[in-house]
């Protein structure tokens, strides 16, 4: 326990020091973590659900990242790949490009963060295809760049007072059963853009999460995904799936993408890929990613040799440790336990998912609506007694469950107690 700080203190200090623009959940600040457990600086524990917005699927300070970090501390902390290169960055991305889905030749670029990794995709789709348009989704989420945010498809907080943004991005619906708009809609949307607003032949890429992350974790319908395919290849659009929050056996598959039976030509990951180190990465089909030109990609601290380390210990800890597998064991027993409670809880509307990418939506059952107060009610139930959770959806009524796929069966059983009498009480 810290006994030089307080909470309150700190909390003053980060109005003083910070801007208004960097929103904070917790009004609490963390002195320690362990797996999926935090301490905070006067010593109270939580159990942790959030993961860091999906970066722990391998806990806090898992022990084989730790040390393979300690072990290149050892050796050297930067060289700028550009500048000197090292084995382990190549090594990784041979790992990458082995364990992605697909049999075709890939090449992987390292970045620091989802968004520059969204970025960079970008330029290589419009570097590769000599085109400029893009096309996403309403409710993705793609960053906080000026590209990110022009791609990503909900404004408040993200896009408001900050334009204009990138010329020529374009939105389609996504689908969501539960708010009435369906595959068949989408894709009539997605035709009537190239009559009304764009010419398919200038369009770039089609970028897509799979599992939509901040709009509210709706899973992409197989249908829609053959259906992009096909008008993909039809008019020589480069495919980009976006699995910075789905990969690394968040969704019971290393990624997303093995749920489905189509592939991109572009992939974009990051998040849990390095166990909370900045690391990112864009793989796609060889020929796509040597569109750009010899230093037209890079930055000075994107493959950085600590994070690097720590990727290839996350990638061996979820193959011994059977993480994809405990992702669908720990997802099973959360909705099964999240439907348990839908007859007592009104509000609790669905529950939706792949393997531990699970979500719960709420809506007030009096009038029909999306419910963000009840959402509310709930996380801050759960955080009253210690259990950490999220919220996200366009709407803003949907919780997120993004644990650590390490978490012990006995911590995840105590989380469970508490989101029980969480949902009650909400």
């Amino acid at each position: 326990m810290n006994t030089k700080t307080s909470n309150a203190d700190l909390h003053q200090r980060r109005l003083a020091a910070t801007p208004r623009g960097i929103g904070v959940m917790a009004d609490f600040f963390i002195d320690r973590a362990l797996n999926a457990e935090v301490w905070d600086v006067e010593g109270k524990r939580y159990i942790d659900f959030a993961g860091g917005i999906a970066v722990l699927n391998t806990g806090h300070r898992h022990p084989a990242l730790v040390a393979a970090v300690k072990e290149q501390l050892e050796r050297f902390t930067h060289t700028c790949y550009q500048v000197l290169p090292y084995e382990s960055y190549v090594t990784l991305a041979e790992r990458i490009n082995k364990i992605t889905p697909g049999n075709h030749p890939k090449k992987t670029a390292f970045f620091s963060s989802g968004a520059e990794a969204v970025e960079n995709a970008i330029k290589i789709a419009r570097s590769s295809t000599g085109r400029s348009g893009i096309i996403a989704f309403s409710g993705g989420f793609h960053g906080r760049t000026m590209m990110g945010c022009a791609l990503t498809g909900k404004v408040v907080p993200y896009k408001v007072g900050f334009g204009p943004f990138p010329a020529e991005i374009y939105h389609v619906p996504f689908p969501m059963d539960i708010h009435g708009v369906s595959v068949e809609e989408s894709l009539h949307a997605l035709q009537t853009l190239f009559k009304a607003d764009v010419d398919p032949k200038r369009v770039a890429a089609i970028i897509l999460e799979l599992v939509q992350g901040e709009g509210g974790f709706y899973v992409a319908p197989p249908e829609l995904l053959r259906a992009l395919r096909k008008v993909c290849d039809e008019h020589g659009i480069l495919l980009i799936f976006d699995e910075i929050q789905t990969g690394f056996a968040r969704t019971g598959k290393m990624f997303a993408t093995e749920h489905y039976d189509v592939l991109p030509d572009i992939m974009t990951i990051a998040k849990s890929m390095a166990g909370g180190m900045t690391l990112s990465a864009v793989c796609g089909k060889t020929a796509v990613m040597d569109g750009p030109a010899p230093g037209g990609l890079g930055g000075t601290y994107t493959g950085n040799p600590l994070a690097i380390a720590a990727s290839h210990a996350v990638i061996d800890v979820i193959e011994k440790e059977k993480l994809v597998e405990r992702s669908n064991v720990l997802g099973k027993k959360l909705t099964a336990r999240l439907n348990s409670l839908k007859t007592k809880v009104p509000a609790l509307k669905e529950v939706r998912g792949l393997g531990s990418m699970v979500a719960a939506e709420f809506f007030d059952p009096k009038t029909g609506e999306p419910s963000p107060d009840a959402v509310k009610r709930v996380q801050q139930a759960a955080l009253a007694e210690g259990l950490i959770l999220l919220t996200c959806g366009v709407y803003a009524n949907v919780i997120r469950f993004l644990y650590p796929l390490t978490t012990e069966d006995s911590v995840f059983d105590e989380a469970m107690g508490i989101l029980d009498r969480a949902l009650m009480k909400a």
